[in-house]
């Protein structure tokens, strides 16, 4: 959690990499390849294409749909909130982390290959079988997370860790584009379209009719997984092995994190800070996990919509970082999270009163109207105006994630700072399964997809009035 290098390990890092001018390593190359990765598999199946599928299709009613996989996203949340603190704060006990990387990437890699067998016509896996699968990957790979982050430092060096982590946040979005553009060519818009650049027919044979193009991504995201681990495994500097027996590391671990709590209490606005974001950045991440399941059930989108919907707000969503950026210079951190709170809370509203036959909440009657153009997808206004708030949501969740952690480096003593990163990681996943819970039980008792989704405006809320009790506005102090 912390990437404060033990003094065991300090040899590891040699001189040229404390060197911020010097160029990435090999090593530091592919601790970023390695979560360019990782990160498709969560646009290709949690997002845009096969959870949608499950919604609509498996499950067959998109409110069950929701109801169902936010159930058992929380069960994930559980878990995740329960183990992944303790996992953080043991690492540097624990000594070498490649062999737990490697672990749990061969058990995720062939469980998103499983996926495949998920089924429309259910001859394949049932429905608890498959989210069993999805819930225990999403375990994995917050451990994943934990143990990857663990070795920034160490492969890229104290100079050169914000290259490498820049490097890597670009990689995850350009495979999660490759990805979803390669479906949507190969398998989504073969048959539809008579473009000359577009096969005539589904590579591979696949058949659109038995939801094979929407089934081949959980594969394509477990190959890519497997095969981009290699050069992590072969090139990336390991931590030393330090002999500790995984109970006394686990032991340690556990004391080492509440001396962390301990510590951010003693810090008034940093831990008012963390607390009401344990809320907030819940809030943001359910708003990205059930935004293609509530597009498929409430615009009546398929697996073609749905992709190019993933690509136009993956390739808007780098604008995230250029704002957050502006937005932290102009208004100070703490303004600019608050304001990508407002616009994200303004989101979900306008969402709320989104239908094929709605824009916000006033009735449009598609018939009436002309098409916006005669191709195979987005020929509505609403659909229009859908797109358009997915694009500033895109925006603002992401420019959150960047102001977040702007402002804690403004609220924290600089000699202390790992220590608060890691009860910011803490805050991470402390509330993880909370969003889930809410939407799980909006769409029970409202029995709409809606009734679900408008919940998570609460967390949202309760985040944004908190930050209201962060004293300034997060700039740095003037002499």
């Amino acid at each position: 959690m912390s990437e404060t290098l033990p003094e065991a390990d300090l040899v590891a890092v040699r001189p040229e990499q404390d060197n911020p001018d010097a160029r990435l390593s090999r090593g530091a190359l592919s601790w970023s390849l390695f979560e360019g990765v990782r990160d498709p598999y969560v646009i290709l199946v949690t997002i845009y294409i096969f959870m949608p599928y499950v919604a609509a299709a498996v499950v067959g009613d998109p409110v069950k749909g929701q109801e169902v996989i936010s159930r058992w996203s929380q069960y994930a949340g559980w878990a995740t909130m329960l183990t992944a603190p303790f996992l953080g704060a043991s690492i540097d006990q624990m000594g070498r982390r490649k062999t737990w990387l490697a672990l749990s990437v061969a058990l995720m890699a062939p469980m998103m290959c499983a996926l495949w067998w998920t089924k429309a016509d259910h001859t394949g896996l049932s429905v608890t079988v498959t989210l069993l699968l999805t819930t225990v990957i999403g375990l994995l790979f917050s451990y994943s997370e934990v143990l990857h982050n663990s070795l920034l430092v160490r492969a890229a060096g104290l100079g050169g860790a914000h290259k490498a982590s820049s490097l890597a946040l670009a990689l995850g979005n350009l495979f999660a584009l490759l990805a979803l553009g390669f479906t949507a060519w190969a398998f989504a818009l073969p048959g539809k379209v008579d473009w000359g650049w577009v096969p005539s027919a589904p590579l591979f044979g696949l058949d659109p009719a038995r939801h094979e193009p929407e089934r081949i991504v959980g594969p394509m995201a477990g190959v890519m997984l497997a095969i981009g681990t290699i050069p992590l495994l072969l090139f990336t500097p390991d931590a030393q092995k330090t002999g500790v027996p995984i109970t006394r590391a686990f032991a340690d671990g556990a004391k080492a994190l509440w001396t962390m709590l301990r510590t951010v209490r003693n810090h008034r606005d940093a831990a008012v800070f963390l607390l009401a974001r344990m809320f907030y950045v819940d809030g943001m991440t359910a708003v990205l996990i059930y935004a293609g399941v509530y597009a498929t059930g409430v615009m009546k989108w398929g697996a073609l919509e749905m992709l190019i919907y993933g690509i136009i707000l993956t390739v808007l969503a780098v604008c995230g970082g250029f704002a957050a950026r502006w937005l932290d210079g102009g208004l100070g951190p703490k303004r600019a999270v608050q304001l990508e709170i407002f616009m994200s809370l303004v989101g979900i509203v306008a969402i709320l009163g989104m239908a094929p036959n709605r824009i916000f909440f006033m009735p449009y009657d598609p018939a009436a109207h002309a098409p916006l153009w005669h191709g195979p997808f987005f020929t509505t206004l609403p659909e229009l105006v859908f797109i358009l708030i997915g694009f500033s949501n895109a925006v603002f969740i992401t420019a959150h994630y960047a102001s977040s952690r702007t402002l804690l480096t403004r609220l924290t003593p600089p000699e202390q700072t790992g220590a608060f990163f890691g009860a910011y990681a803490v805050s991470g996943t402390a509330t993880v399964w909370l969003g889930s819970f809410l939407v799980n039980q909006g769409t029970r008792i409202f029995h709409s997809q809606q009734g679900g989704f408008g919940t998570i405006s609460v967390l949202l809320a309760i985040g944004f009035v908190g930050l209201l009790f962060v004293r300034g506005d997060g700039r740095p102090k003037r002499a």
